[in-house]
């Protein structure tokens, strides 16, 4: 039941997809760090012949769309969240409040695997780091995970006092204060580590949607 609704949903995305014009691939210059991010991915079609694959997004845009080029030419684009038809299976491309967290390869089997990004992004200065120095980088992430655990367990009883503002609440449960108080400058500092661990989860495709629950209370 629940492949068939992912199935669903994969092909209602697919229907978004506009032809493309046959326009080249931008080469991923450094001045692109803050506007674009750039994947590749290489597939084999029904011919045994090997496909690179593209997809190309940009920040600070009106309405955000993922570009997919096909062998360096412009093949597709969809609005977000997307999902481009390739041989054996799906890229499906997905954005979180820091920006993409869903840029992978969906095989028929049900198979998935990331893209890789262009190795002058962030992504994939990201990537270095981790294949260059892996206790690093795994420091790096737990250190992100650990810091939106934190964040979250003090952020949620101030969420609930929130919540229990409600007239009706307050009438037929009654009132909730919360057991932690902090000041005005820790506040501030949790909301900017946890706006950085959320940006780092973001960097290496990681979501979870009660871990990083927490990043999207504090950008609301």
């Amino acid at each position: 039941m629940f492949r068939s609704l992912k199935r669903y949903k994969t092909l209602r995305k697919t229907k978004k997809v506009k032809g493309g014009d046959g326009h080249p691939l931008k080469s991923y210059r450094l001045w692109d760090i803050f506007t674009r991010s750039l994947f590749y991915t290489e597939l084999v079609d029904e011919n045994n012949h090997t496909i690179t694959y593209a997809v190309d997004f940009k920040f600070w845009v009106e309405e955000h769309k993922a570009e997919l080029y096909r062998n360096g030419r412009h093949a597709g684009s969809s609005k977000l969240p997307a999902a481009f038809p390739v041989p054996g299976g799906v890229i499906e491309v997905g954005t979180g409040s820091y920006g993409i967290n869903r840029m992978h390869v969906v095989t028929d089997e049900g198979n998935v695997y990331p893209l890789y990004p262009d190795k002058r992004s962030l992504r994939g200065l990201r990537l270095w780091l981790d294949r260059r120095f892996p206790r690093v980088s795994s420091f790096i992430g737990k250190l992100a995970v650990f810091i939106l655990i934190l964040s979250l367990l003090i952020s949620l009883p101030q969420l609930l006092e929130m919540i229990f503002q409600i007239p009706w609440l307050i009438e037929n449960i009654g009132e909730f204060h919360s057991p932690i108080t902090l000041p005005a400058a820790v506040n501030f500092a949790i909301v900017g580590a946890g706006i950085l661990a959320g940006y780092e989860r973001s960097l290496t495709l990681r979501n979870h949607w009660l871990i990083d629950i927490e990043t999207n209370y504090w950008d609301n």
